[in-house]
C-alpha cells in the first residue's frame, strides 16, 4: 500500500540494521517509543516468520523507499470472534517523525480493515505524549479513556490514554 511517498512492504534481511538502531540509539527510540521488534530477538522472529504471524506483526514504514521506521498489530480479542481486535502501533526514527506518521497509521488501517477480520483497532499512548495523541486523532482514533499507572517506564508508572478506530459499516 502506498499513500504519496509513503508505503507499507514486508521486512527484508537487509533491513534489519534499521530495527536494532530502535533497541541501540536513545534517540530513535525517544521518550515515547515503544518497540517490541529489536535487538537479538528481532534477528530470530525474522528467520522464525518475518515477523509476520497471526498474533503479532510488523513491517516496514518506508519513504521514498527507504526504511522509515515500522508499523505492527498483535492480536488482542476482546471475546468476539479471533482477529477482531488489534493492538496497533507505528514506530518512525527520528527523521522521519512529524512528517507522515499520520499516513503510515492510516496505510495500516486500511490494511487491516481490508485484509482482516478486524471490527476494532486500539493504540494506546502515554498521557503526556500529545503528538502522539493528535496523530491518532488525525487518523480518525477516538479516544475512549485514561488507564491510570499502567505502564513502566523510567522508574515509574505511567498512564496510558486508549484511542480506538472501528470497522465502519
Amino acid at each position: 500500500m502506498k499513500t504519496g511517498h509513503i508505503a507499507l512492504r514486508g521486512f527484508a534481511e537487509a533491513d534489519l540494521p534499521v530495527l536494532d538502531r530502535f533497541s541501540t540509539d536513545p534517540d530513535a527510540a525517544a521518550a515515547f517509543q515503544w518497540t517490541s521488534f529489536t535487538g537479538p530477538r528481532a534477528r530470530r522472529r525474522f528467520a522464525e516468520d518475518g515477523f509476520l504471524s497471526p498474533a503479532s506483526s510488523a513491517v516496514a514504514v518506508t519513504v521514498d523507499s527507504a526504511v522509515a521506521g515500522m508499523a505492527t498489530w498483535e492480536a488482542a480479542d476482546r471475546g468476539g470472534p479471533v482477529g477482531g481486535c488489534f493492538r496497533v502501533g507505528v514506530a518512525l526514527l527520528p527523521d522521519y517523525r512529524g512528517h507522515g506518521t499520520d499516513k503510515a497509521y492510516r496505510l495500516l488501517v486500511d490494511q487491516l480493515f481490508q485484509h482482516t477480520r478486524a471490527h476494532r483497532l486500539e493504540a494506546f499512548v502515554d498521557s503526556e505524549d500529545l503528538d502522539g495523541q493528535q496523530v491518532l486523532e488525525k487518523t480518525g482514533f477516538h479516544r475512549e479513556g485514561l488507564l491510570c499507572q499502567v505502564t513502566w517506564r523510567d522508574g515509574g508508572y505511567r498512564d496510558e490514554v486508549v484511542y480506538a478506530i472501528l470497522r465502519e459499516g
